[in-house]
């Protein structure tokens, strides 16, 4: 039995609003194991936000997952029904963004 929680292949976001597309997320592979924490540092506007997003299937227009696999607990979110999706989505939450706390919402996974 496998002890992975959590597995992000290739994941693409990008946001269509104009000539070309913004490439907000371009290719993200993770994987975090029953037990782990993950932490996903970097610069402002380097996709971590939309990362987190495309994870819970958040994405508003003008943005759309356009590749890639979200595979929690066994299963891949972006081949889901919206009630399926409803439901896994109770399972998984972003912290919210805050300089004053910053590892204020850490919390382990099952």
């Amino acid at each position: 039995m496998s002890d992975e929680l959590l597995q992000i292949k290739n994941l693409k976001t990008y946001f269509f609003t104009g000539a070309s597309p913004v490439k907000s997320v371009d290719g993200v592979n993770l994987a975090v194991d029953k037990g782990q924490t993950l932490g996903i540092v970097g610069e402002s506007g380097s996709g971590k936000s939309v990362t987190s997003m495309s994870i819970m299937r958040l994405i508003a227009h003008p943005g759309k997952i356009v590749d890639g696999e979200i595979i929690f607990e066994g299963r891949d979110l972006l081949r889901l029904s919206e009630q399926e999706r409803s439901s896994s989505r109770t399972r998984t939450s972003s912290p919210t963004e805050s300089a004053g706390c910053a590892g204020c919402a850490a919390r382990r996974l099952p």
